[in-house]
């Protein structure tokens, strides 16, 4: 149904195959950037759930340029799965939070290799404005470009409790810019934050009004030294079971239109960070899960989606 995968939602993965005929690998890269949501220009000490690695997921060291991670991602890819095509990703911090000079040189330095296809950047919606945005648009006519903004809730009380340091009007601002200048975006959702069902899924039936591009669906989760791992030990929240959160992704994937494609539905930080909830450290058993429900329902992404 969706890319021919058997899937009953649009994988990312699949889409980017479809596309470019070949699976397309994300070289996920860190520029050093930092976030105004924790070095004190908005507050300190970031979203509650950010820890020290700023989001990145990967082990390669900034202390390498660019240039060098690119190259190493490559080789690795290459050697590991028979990787022919690829997207430089920057997903540490806000990859925006730089003046617009120093970001067309950091970009350049990741589309420096012709097996690089796409582009696609990870930041905040307080993080861009008219020119870095133009500067971005000029790479969608070459490569497969994408921002993706973490929005994480449309209600402005979940945003204010977790510490966000912006409102949804500031997304819904820097969304209209993005999309008016044809760049593809992914917006980053978060399960568990204090919210009801029936508020989940109110974010859910905005993002079909938008029509995002894409969503990436995350878990919250405690890692180490951030703020909500004290909360946690603090007994101040529970988590989300496996079961119900695999339900809540399934009644979201509903809502989303067919065409949005899904750039994840499970796994989030390093396992050796992870203190709670343990179950999300197996990703393949939960992703396995959210297909069989999705199943034995005869559902699929968009059966309640209204244009």
């Amino acid at each position: 149904m969706f890319a021919g995968t058997g899937k009953l939602y649009n994988q990312f993965s699949a889409h980017l195959k479809q596309k470019f005929g070949v699976k397309v690998y994300k070289i996920t890269l860190d520029a050093g950037f930092s976030c105004p949501n924790r070095d004190g220009t908005i507050s300190t000490g970031g979203c509650i759930f950010c820890d020290e690695g700023g989001s990145f997921s990967q082990a390669h060291s900034n202390l390498l340029s660019i240039e060098e991670q690119v190259e190493a991602g490559i080789k690795n890819l290459s050697e590991r799965f028979k990787a022919e095509k690829f997207m430089s990703y920057f997903q540490a911090y806000s990859n925006t939070y730089k003046q617009v000079k120093e970001l067309e040189r950091i970009y350049n330095s990741a589309l420096n290799n012709e097996k690089i296809v796409g582009l696609s950047i990870g930041t905040r919606p307080d993080c861009v404005d008219d020119e870095k945005l133009d500067l971005i648009a000029g790479y969608k006519d070459d490569y497969y470009t994408w921002i993706e903004y973490g929005l994480q809730s449309i209600h402005d009380k979940t945003l204010r409790r977790i510490n966000r340091g912006h409102d949804f009007d500031c997304f819904k601002r820097a969304y209209d810019k993005t999309k008016e200048r044809g760049i593809n975006v992914c917006v980053h959702v978060i399960f568990g934050l204090w919210e009801t069902h029936d508020e989940i899924m109110e974010t859910a039936r905005k993002l079909a009004e938008l029509k995002v591009d894409g969503v990436k669906i995350h878990m919250l989760c405690a890692l180490e030294n951030t703020k909500l791992a004290k909360i946690y030990e603090e007994k101040a929240i529970d988590f989300m079971s496996e079961e119900e959160y695999i339900k809540t992704v399934c009644d979201f994937l509903e809502y989303l239109p067919p065409e949005t494609t899904i750039h994840r539905l499970a796994g989030n930080g390093l396992k050796k960070n992870l203190i709670a909830p343990l179950w999300l450290g197996k990703k393949m058993d939960c992703l396995n899960r959210i297909d069989r429900e999705l199943l034995n329902r005869k559902s699929y992404q968009g059966i309640k989606y209204k244009d």
